[in-house]
């Protein structure tokens, strides 16, 4: 089950309300990749991309944490009844479908940690987890980022950057290139898109 797309952006407001930050105008940055890049492959649903891009960092409402997030949101999701908003939750942070390659902090009980990987060992990815991997990759709170820039950036900042994901991540701009045939940045309006305030 999905919310619609106003309730998913009331979710985002109620998280906003509880968690001040970036990660609102990110998320609506990587809505509008989702939808964007989805009405263009012709074989996706964009309204849901749009929801599950909107959604994929709902955890961020519980506080500022890093691998945290990814049960919080999950966990969240699960309890409304939106099954599939869940399973972004948990997918969009692991290209390779494990918790290996994460390389933020570890921020998470042993519960939780047990919770991720159980889950993650269950779920079948598919094309809009791809999708949705791609455009958190691509989308910064100021808009459509450059996916090398914003990768080096992340790499200045921790210090390194795990090639299998940097891998990973062109081989999914890459992908969505080739199913669609045109240019993700074109596509997703890289010139001129810019998030707007999200009203509380």
């Amino acid at each position: 089950m999905l919310p619609t797309r106003e309730e998913a952006m009331e979710l985002v407001r109620d998280g906003l309300r509880s968690n001040p930050g970036p990660w609102g105008k990110h998320s609506l940055t990587a809505a509008h990749c989702a939808e964007k890049i989805a009405a263009a492959c012709g074989d996706m649903n964009p309204e849901k991309a749009y929801i599950l891009g909107l959604l994929h960092d709902i955890g961020r409402k519980f506080g500022t944490r890093h691998l945290g997030h990814v049960s919080d949101g999950y966990t969240y999701m699960k309890k409304l009844g939106y099954d599939e908003v869940a399973k972004i939750c948990l997918t969009h942070s692991f290209n390779s479908q494990t918790v290996d390659e994460y390389f933020g902090k570890f921020d998470v009980s042993e519960e939780e940690l047990r919770l991720i990987q159980t889950e993650l060992a269950k779920v079948e990815y598919d094309d809009y987890d791809r999708l949705i991997q791609l455009c958190d990759s691509l989308a910064g709170a100021e808009g459509v980022l450059d996916i090398v820039e914003r990768m080096g950036d992340v790499k200045k900042r921790y210090g390194s950057y795990p090639k299998e994901k940097w891998d990973a991540n062109i081989a999914l701009l890459h992908y969505f290139e080739k199913k669609m045939q045109q240019n993700v940045y074109l596509v997703c309006e890289k010139d001129t898109f810019s998030p707007e305030e999200i009203e509380g």
